[in-house]
């Protein structure tokens, strides 16, 4: 029951039989804004075809002392960028000693490289082929919609799902919150997404350092749609195009964090924490994990660092205002065991299959101290077949999609999948507990716009207090194969399957 397993995103490889849904293949790569090799003098070129990022930690709140920055540049270190709020540098270095040399220094926490695969240049690599809507879908969905929905809205039984529908009759949310989604671009140019787009908030990370070119923040014609598509879920506005957003009425921004090749490098995460952290941002939505590694480990120094940086960074922006929310992942993993059997990292080198201790060893952001976990559900309510869970690990779950032959949705609905955005003006079909979170992302801000002084504690134990309290599946055979598919453990207010239960729009406006 374990789901194809993707390099690093948390939208769903479609395994056989999964009709209608996204397979988001990605090939190695790493950083977007090297200039052309042929543009460069051969030295620097052949100097940066040889380098690693790498992030060094050191006390926060003040710039890096001086002795530090002459230490980085003895080690042949080039600063990219310095948070000296939160004491995290990105250095750029073709020395492969530089960690090693700089952990020695005084005032330096912890370092470690970022990637496994040098810099390379912008050549963009990505596989993408999303199940889009075609003209007779929405025009046959648009001649069944119901008075006073969006076109595509009967297609949404997520939204019912959560009591999103009936959210909408008291309030769509507020144009003073913003929820980043800090992913691989959103296309704000897409008539659902542009009413309610945030320029302000977004911003592209990806080398580590922001750029605020505009347009910046959109995907390139051959990468992904993932950011897209969940923004639309998140605030898609009801303006009779489309579809409709959980939270039609809030702002959603692009923080791109994503480099061309798909992979969420660590200096490109804690740039996009920053970020919103100082943009006033109220919620994040993290559908994705950080590379190379699944599951970062503590005892190696490399590792150490990277839990280091986006700790501080998680943590930085929730003091600053913001609630994190990130996906859960889509292996069927029981975080809460004693061990797993990580196979795919590190993800842009050799990866060796390696047994870790999920306490240990965190799937960052979404393990990190006040990051708000979210698992899937699918139609029928039932934990999604493809969805990691895990008892005190869990702590909230949301609509992300499962096959339709597992959990088929009411009519008019078709598809069990999640119906999103897609750049260029498209929709379409995709799963994954990438599709949950921004569900989440969604009430979350609905509850930030009826309290709009709540600080991100209050704004979570709401959130939690709210949900609707489900029972484990017990047993859990999601196939109907007659085998146990995942075991469920705690009671129906605090569970590994749905923690303290299904995500609540209604309860979110009107308590």
């Amino acid at each position: 029951m374990t789901a194809s397993h993707p390099r690093h995103r948390r939208a769903l490889v479609v395994p056989a039989g999964m009709a209608m849904a996204t397979a988001l293949a990605i090939l190695p790569g790493t950083a977007a804004t090297a200039a052309p090799a042929q543009d460069r003098p051969a030295a620097a070129a052949a100097d940066e075809a040889a380098s690693l990022s790498y992030v060094v930690n050191i006390r926060g709140g003040h710039g890096a002392p001086a002795h530090v920055k002459k230490a980085i540049a003895e080690a042949g270190g080039t600063i990219v960028a310095s948070y000296d709020r939160i004491g995290v540098i990105v250095v750029h270095s073709s020395n492969a000693d530089f960690a090693r040399t700089i952990r020695s220094v005084r005032g330096v926490e912890s370092a470690g490289a970022t990637r496994n695969a040098p810099l390379p240049s912008a050549a963009t690599h990505d596989t993408v082929t999303p199940k889009v809507l075609s003209a007779s879908e929405v025009a046959e969905a648009q001649a069944e919609a119901a008075a006073g929905q969006d076109p595509l809205q009967g297609l949404q039984w997520d939204l019912p799902a959560i009591k999103a529908d009936r959210a909408h009759e008291k309030s769509l949310g507020s144009p003073k919150v913003t929820v980043a989604v800090i992913d691989t671009g959103v296309d704000d140019t897409h008539p659902d997404i542009a009413p309610n787009f945030d320029r302000a908030a977004s911003v592209n990370c990806v080398t580590g350092k922001p750029d605020t070119t505009e347009g910046a923040w959109r995907p390139g014609a051959q990468e992904s749609p993932h950011g897209t598509h969940v923004a639309g879920e998140i605030a898609a506005a009801k303006n009779g195009v489309g579809m409709t957003g959980v939270a039609p009425g809030v702002k959603v921004s692009g923080i791109k964090v994503s480099n061309p090749d798909g992979y969420f490098y660590t200096e490109a995460v804690v740039c996009g924490f920053m970020w919103a952290a100082e943009h006033g941002v109220e919620v994040t939505n993290n559908s994705y994990y950080t590379d190379p590694w699944y599951f970062n480990c503590k005892n190696d120094p490399d590792q150490k660092a990277l839990l280091e940086a986006v700790t501080r960074a998680t943590r930085y922006a929730e003091r600053k205002g913001a609630v994190n929310v990130a996906a859960a992942g889509n292996e069927n993993y029981d975080l809460a065991a004693d061990e797993i059997t990580d196979p795919v990292s590190p993800n842009d080198g050799t990866p060796s299959e390696r047994v870790i201790d999920p306490s240990e060893c965190l799937d960052i952001p979404t393990q990190l101290p006040g990051v708000v976990t979210v698992a899937s559900t699918g139609a029928k309510g039932l934990k999604s077949s493809f969805s990691n869970y895990g008892r005190g690990v869990v702590d909230i779950a949301a609509p992300g999609g499962d096959s339709t032959a597992y959990q088929t949705p009411a009519p008019p609905a078709t598809s069990g999948l999640i119906l999103g955005t897609l750049p260029g003006g498209k929709w379409g079909y995709m799963a994954g507990t990438s599709m949950a979170s921004p569900h989440v992302a969604g009430v979350a801000a609905l509850i930030k716009s009826t309290h709009p002084y709540a600080p991100p504690a209050m704004v979570k134990a709401l959130l939690y207090a709210q949900a609707d309290a489900t029972a484990c599946t017990d047993p859990y055979d999601i196939n109907g194969d007659g085998k146990v598919d995942a075991v469920c453990e705690g009671p129906k207010n605090r569970n590994g399957f749905y923690g303290w239960g299904i995500t609540d729009a209604l309860d979110a406006v009107t308590r």
